[in-house]
């Protein structure tokens, strides 16, 4: 159901105060994407999961209950990687993963991967 003009310009209103009050806030919201955010969970919980994981091994044999605690953390850390993968979708890994394959990654590597291929490559003739 659209808006109507009443509405439209109480919200307008809304966001120019908002934006003269807080700009920080307006460009900190604007920027941020489902996309970047569940990224930034996903991250965080990977070493979350490698904390838990160093906890488990560092202390399962000495301490019962640590290492019971370090795979406490490691679990709720995989929960929260599945939720924001399942959040964040196909399109969202695709264009999160898309750096990796193409950019950042390929300029640190260089062409190894054809290189390599091309060493090992059968000639047919």
């Amino acid at each position: 159901m659209p808006l109507s003009e009443e509405e439209q310009r109480i919200l307008r209103e809304i966001e120019a105060n908002l934006t003269a009050t807080d700009p920080e806030l307006v460009q900190q919201v604007s920027e941020t994407t489902l996309y970047r955010h569940a990224a930034r969970a996903i991250k965080w919980a990977v070493l979350g999961f490698l904390a838990g994981l160093a906890l488990l091994l560092l202390t399962f044999t000495r301490v019962l209950f640590l290492g019971i605690v370090g795979f406490l953390v490691m679990l709720a850390c995989l929960l929260v990687i599945e939720r924001n993968v399942r959040t964040m979708g196909r399109a969202g890994i695709e264009s999160f993963t898309g750096s990796f394959r193409g950019g950042a990654l390929r300029g640190r590597i260089g062409d190894r991967g054809r290189r390599w291929r091309e060493r090992w490559r059968r000639d047919d003739a």
